[in-house]
C-alpha cells in the first residue's frame, strides 16, 4: 500500500520559519511531480510549490522568495522550506505525489499536517 506522511509541521511567530518533510512509502511505484498545497479555514486547497522529477519548480505568488521546494529521487521524499512565515501562511498543508504504478497513474495526498503563524 502506498502512503505519504507528512511532517514538521507546528507553531512559529511570524518571520520564523518551518520545514516540512513528505515521504512515501510502499513499493512498485515511481513519482512523477510531487507538490504542497495548503488549506485554510473557509478557503479552497491551492497550491504552495510544485516540483517534477527533472527538478523544474513552481511557487504561488505568495511564496515565491520565501519557500523553497526540494525532493530526493532516490528516498521518494518532498521537503518545502518555509522562511519569513507570515500569518496568512496559516494552514493544513497537505503532500501531493503523482504515483506510477502497475501501468497507471494516480494522485495521492498525505493527512496534512498543520502550521500556524502567529503575529
Amino acid at each position: 500500500q502506498v502512503q505519504l506522511v507528512e511532517s514538521g509541521g507546528g507553531l512559529v511567530q511570524a518571520g520564523g520559519s518551518l520545514t516540512l518533510s513528505c515521504a512515501a512509502s510502499g513499493s512498485g511505484f515511481s513519482i512523477n511531480g510531487m507538490g504542497w498545497y495548503r488549506q485554510a479555514p473557509g478557503k479552497q486547497r491551492e497550491l504552495v510549490a510544485a516540483i517534477t522529477s527533472g527538478g523544474n519548480t513552481n511557487y504561488a505568488d505568495s511564496v515565491k522568495g520565501r519557500f523553497t521546494i526540494s525532493r530526493d529521487n532516490a528516498k521518494n521524499t518532498a521537503v518545502l522550506q518555509m522562511n519569513s512565515l507570515k500569518p496568512e501562511d496559516t494552514a493544513v498543508y497537505y503532500c501531493n505525489a503523482a504515483l506510477f504504478r502497475w501501468g497507471t497513474t494516480r494522485s495521492y495526498w498525505g493527512p496534512g499536517t498543520q502550521v500556524t503563524v502567529s503575529s
